[in-house]
């Protein structure tokens, strides 16, 4: 797998794939600076090389991984849009509406705090 649509095409339902797609494309488009990566068979974005966001996908909903700092620092707000959590992640459930100013939130604060960072993860 090397591409986002390589990702897309793994996903059974053509609704579930729309509906990352369009994650994914607003992320490019708000965020054109941002590189697209595949890693460990996740699509995820980053910022001179170190990591900002991921995802990934299950029968249920799409798992979002800014990292636990950004969870830690954005719970409230997540717990708000009604997405449920865990340490390293938060899931947007099929059915869903997905909260872009939420994700807004989260990415400007990974690029703006990880903006000295030389490493891939904090």
């Amino acid at each position: 797998m090397k591409t986002f649509e390589d990702f897309l095409n793994t996903i059974d339902l053509v609704e579930h794939q729309m509906k990352l797609k369009e994650i994914l494309d607003w992320i490019k488009i708000t965020y054109p600076n941002l590189k697209e990566r595949i890693a460990w068979n996740q699509p995820m974005f980053t910022d001179h090389d170190t990591f900002i966001i991921a995802f990934s996908v299950s029968k249920k909903h799409i798992a979002i991984a800014p990292e636990k700092v950004a969870i830690d620092k954005f719970l409230k707000d997540i717990e708000a849009s009604g997405y449920e959590t865990s340490t390293m992640l938060f899931r947007i459930k099929w059915k869903d509406t997905v909260d872009y100013n939420l994700l807004k939130k989260i990415i400007d604060f990974n690029i703006e705090s990880k903006k000295e960072h030389t490493k891939f993860w904090r």
